[in-house]
């Protein structure tokens, strides 16, 4: 299938990242854009640009109708949802194949199984895979959430079964917080995915967040990409990533990729997805969830294979074959990941919109910068917080957090607060320095720095 025109149903960061791979393989460019991105980098680096309507999500990036229209209007081959908004809307992929588009991503019938969360589970428990106790399915109310929670045991974790990225998330540990939860829950899930479904489990306490990046084609190869450390973390969503991880054995490394493709293959996962896993202090690992999308993360993997991730996926969606061996996928050095997001640490990480004034991005030897903002840009508060990537490359772990430091300190953004400063400071704690970390990581730094400050 040849792919010469292909349109972006995303905006910021990942619109210009996947914009970026396109050129460089000589496909022609289609941003899409709301009323307030009208002028954002995205729009300008595209061949062309297609307006979808207001600046409210479900007015625009949501708008199936609409970024339909602007496809076929522009004559795209092709849609790459990016992350977040569509990615995982299996009724916009399965719309995308009957308009004739070319859906760069899992076909419909596997975000059907890997993106509803809940179905996803009960796929994997058939296949003997290892699992977070829990519900067999979504929850119908919190009389349901009840019955399914007094036989896993409190504490327990509702989540969204149509989504992830930290919405619809909510810690119970007795019956009446999971009673006031459920519909906090549901309301959240809803508005942010467009599905209200519900699922429980077992929380874990003191976890390490594991994923594995897999690819793979419509031939039924596979390849991982090894794992990704990602338990650093606020409200479930993720701040600080690197690759490798620092508490990943080679035994739990090959157990953690064998296992990832083996989900795969129960799903019959084709293109780009990633495997979450819960690992606790002995290495028992628990399956969590598929993110049948490219993640926010894929720069710390790209840095360490070597690999353009974007590339990878467009070569799957055009019909070639992976041309990569599981042999040659060992990580070469160490890669991290900081999470440029506005917003005020000091206020318990409220969003900061408003104008940069001005901005200066680090630089120098294996420093990367994956972002849409310059100066007299504009954050809105219609978008998620994030705006920009910076990831770094060492030899080893500790020249990684040393690299990263370094670009810290050259980092400055005016007119807005940013999670910049947060970062120096986490970044210069010993836990941190010694790869000692789980889910909690930032709970704990906050109550101590409370205490001392």
């Amino acid at each position: 299938m040849e792919i010469k025109r292909i349109l972006i149903a995303n905006r910021g960061e990942i619109a210009l990242r996947v914009i970026r791979t396109c050129k460089e393989m000589g496909i022609h460019t289609i941003a899409v854009y709301s009323d307030v991105d009208r002028e954002s980098l995205h729009v300008r680096s595209a061949d062309e640009a297609v307006h979808i309507g207001p600046a409210l999500s479900y007015k625009s990036y949501l708008n199936m109708e609409n970024i339909l229209e602007a496809a076929i209007r522009a004559k795209a081959d092709a849609v790459h949802p990016g992350y977040g908004f569509l990615s995982e809307n299996a009724g916009f992929a399965r719309a995308c194949e009957e308009k004739g588009l070319i859906f760069i991503g899992p076909p419909a019938r596997t975000i059907e199984k890997a993106g509803d969360k809940s179905s996803a589970r009960q796929i994997l428990m058939d296949s003997g895979i290892p699992v977070i106790p829990g519900s067999k399915d979504v929850l119908s109310s919190s009389e349901a959430a009840c019955e399914a929670a007094e036989k896993t045991g409190f504490p327990v974790i509702l989540k969204a079964s149509g989504g992830g990225g930290g919405r619809g998330m909510r810690i119970a540990r007795d019956r009446d917080e999971l009673v006031k939860a459920f519909d906090m829950a549901s309301g959240e899930a809803g508005a942010a995915f467009g599905n209200p479904a519900i699922y429980l489990e077992k929380y874990m306490e003191k976890p390490r967040h594991i994923e594995i990046q897999i690819l793979g084609d419509q031939f039924g190869n596979y390849v991982h990409l090894n794992e990704r450390e990602c338990s650093i973390q606020m409200r479930y969503q993720k701040l600080i990533e690197e690759a490798p991880s620092p508490f990943v054995d080679e035994n739990l490394r090959s157990l953690l990729g064998e296992t990832a493709i083996k989900i795969a293959r129960a799903m019959d996962y084709v293109n780009a997805g990633t495997m979450e896993f819960l690992v606790d202090k002995d290495r028992n690992f628990y399956f969590m969830e598929v993110n049948a999308r490219i993640q926010v993360e894929h720069p710390v993997t790209e840095m360490i294979t070597g690999l353009d991730i974007v590339e990878q996926q467009i070569r799957i969606a055009r019909g070639e074959k992976l041309g990569i061996r599981q042999e040659d996928m060992r990580p070469r050095g160490w890669s991290m990941e900081c999470r440029i997001n506005a917003s005020d640490t000091e206020d318990d990480f409220m969003p900061s919109p408003g104008e940069i004034e001005s901005v200066i991005f680090p630089g120098g030897p294996g420093v990367r910068m994956d972002t849409h903002i310059h100066d007299r840009y504009m954050v809105g508060p219609y978008y998620d917080s994030l705006i920009g990537k910076l990831i770094v490359h060492g030899e080893s772990r500790d020249a990684a957090v040393r690299r990263m430091q370094r670009a810290l300190d050259e980092f400055e953004i005016k007119g807005i607060a940013t999670t910049i400063p947060f970062f120096r400071k986490v970044f210069q704690t010993r836990a941190f320095r010694n790869g000692d970390m789980d889910t909690h990581f930032i709970e704990r730094y906050m109550e101590e720095r409370g205490k001392s400050g």
